[in-house]
């Protein structure tokens, strides 16, 4: 079956007896391209998020075609089965060309063919691959019941196909851009289930009209064997936008540490505020605004607002069952417990095994996190839903700042996929809102404390001063947000807790949030571990 025994997935030369519309029946060539070729393939390519484990097997799990006219391309689910006893789903979408100019990026490897010599590239590389879906999704029926299944949009007309190109370096999707007007994100990691991102995004811009969020265009999924829908693309209006909110706050905060040596502000002379205290900003203290300006706290008022605005669209279902709000109940408790002690767990143990990489303040509350281990799982544990008065609903679930555009005067949320560690069915439970808010308050301190580590040497004042400086702005930043969110979930009945169960839930959040983060930054940047050890200390000494 193939030509050489030394196998290189670039230069080898394989040969198969069909043709490329029946490739895929040639068990032979199969078995070798999937342990030969593709083990090789995946483990270079950024969507791949298997790195840090050992490949043992990869299966061909479901295969599909995407075809027009005599045009014949293939989807390929591969299993990939890891050493350490998990697995996961991958899309791969393969085609053949014999012009060596289609193989620049992409190439898989050299075939001959029946009839014909050329490569397997990775069809996204492929115009004319880009230009099929695009004309499928664009001309799709109100009902299909094929096994591949586009969808448009009721009512949106697509416009005939100009262009398209990959929308650059992404890390765990590939997006393409039609038009310069719309984006397919194309899912890599697959799930035997509707993806969280095409559910929400048609939920919010379909059904609730919510306006802050890329419009929901249209879509790819296919039947499985099993007959479980599995989404494999999502279409969406391009937005116009000034980059992502990270990188907006990032250089406000910037503005605001520069401020201290500039106008010479004293911290002593700051007044302090309460965690978690609701604060309009004409009642801020003018030495505040005069250090931390209007335009960084209006932006926070406004994204409170969006905030509140997408968790009410979120919360105002009543017929379809995946969006009705609900509940705390015992069920809930007990899926949340088992999930944070086993976490916590995790993170005991990778902080024990890397204290030898942390030195300093990172030390100091390393340790001092190692030592309240027994007051933080009690913490865990003490979740009474009896007490619990709010709602849960679908939330977005990886709420940070770089999940939002920013658009001149107005923020755009997206990526609605959920936190990439979670299983795909825990991230479609119904959670508090506040967890978003949380999520989105630990990325204010990241913000905060990110903006210090890379911008030390432009501020006269010692690294140690300058944390209570930005702890302070976090508190500024966090009352702001309650203010307005609060008032706003309110006055649309959108039941969050009164005070005492919204701390005690923002808390909790905050604290699970800060636990996540532990593991992310120890396995990959030490010298931030003091940003969500900092966050935990706060929690425990609030």
């Amino acid at each position: 079956m193939k030509e050489k025994a030394n196998i290189n997935s670039s230069t080898s030369l394989f040969s198969s007896k069909n043709k490329w519309e029946e490739l895929i029946e040639d068990k032979d060539f199969i078995n070798v391209f999937l342990a030969d070729v593709l083990q090789e393939y995946i483990q270079r390519q950024r969507w791949y998020a298997g790195k840090s484990s050992t490949i043992k097997y990869i299966e061909l799990s479901e295969y599909f075609k995407i075809q027009q006219g005599g045009e014949v391309y293939f989807g390929l689910i591969l299993e990939v089965n890891f050493v350490e006893a998990f697995y996961h789903h991958y899309f791969l979408p393969i085609a053949f060309v014999s012009d060596e100019e289609h193989t620049k990026d992409g190439r898989i490897l050299p075939l001959k063919l029946k009839d014909k010599a050329g490569y397997i590239i990775d069809a996204m590389h492929l115009d004319a691959f880009r230009k099929v879906v695009y004309e499928r999704i664009s001309s799709a029926l109100p009902i299909d019941k094929t096994p591949v299944q586009y969808h448009k949009s009721e009512g949106f007309n697509f416009p005939p196909y100009e262009s398209s190109k990959l929308m650059g370096v992404e890390q765990s999707n590939t997006s393409i851009i039609y038009n310069g007007a719309f984006i397919l994100k194309f899912f890599r990691r697959i799930y035997a289930d509707k993806n969280p991102d095409y559910e929400m995004s048609r939920f919010l811009s379909h059904k609730k009209d919510f306006q802050n969020t890329p419009p929901y265009l249209g879509s790819m999924n296919i039947i499985d064997s099993e007959n479980i829908n599995i989404t494999i693309g999502l279409m969406q209006k391009l937005v116009p936008n000034n980059g992502d909110a990270w990188e907006y706050f990032l250089k406000e905060i910037n503005e605001i540490y520069k401020n201290i040596d500039t106008k010479n502000i004293s911290l002593k002379d700051l007044p302090d505020v309460e965690m978690f205290e609701r604060v309009k900003i004409t009642e801020v203290a003018p030495q505040i605004i005069d250090w931390i300006g209007l335009n960084l706290l209006n932006k926070v008022k406004l994204l409170a607002q969006r905030t509140a605005e997408m968790h009410i669209a979120l919360g105002s279902e009543f017929e379809e069952t995946a969006f009705t709000p609900t509940r705390f109940n015992g069920d809930y408790t007990v899926w949340l417990k088992n999930r944070l002690t086993y976490q916590f767990q995790n993170r005991l143990n990778l902080t024990e095994n890397n204290l030898h990489k942390l030195e300093g303040y990172s030390l100091k509350l390393a340790k001092e996190f190692l030592e309240k281990k027994n007051e933080i799982r009690k913490r865990l544990v003490n979740f009474d839903w009896t007490k619990l008065k709010g709602e849960r609903i679908r939330i977005h679930g990886d709420y940070h700042l770089g999940q939002i555009l920013v658009q001149d005067d107005d923020f755009c949320i997206l990526d609605f996929e959920g936190e990439p560690e979670s299983t795909i069915r825990d991230r479609k439970v119904k959670q508090p809102p506040l967890k978003d808010v949380a999520g989105l308050f630990r990325s204010f301190h990241y913000a905060i404390y990110s903006t210090l580590f890379n911008h030390q040497d432009e501020y006269k004042k010692e690294q140690t001063a300058l944390f209570e400086y930005g702890e302070l702005l976090y508190k500024y930043m966090i009352s702001i947000f309650m203010e307005t969110y609060v008032a706003t979930t309110k006055e649309a009945n959108l039941h969050i807790g009164y005070r005492n169960e919204r701390i005690f839930l923002l808390k909790y959040c905050l604290l699970e949030k800060a636990i996540y983060e532990l593991g992310y930054e120890l396995n990959s940047r030490p010298k931030w571990t003091i940003i969500p050890l900092k966050g935990i200390a706060n929690i425990l000494n609030s």
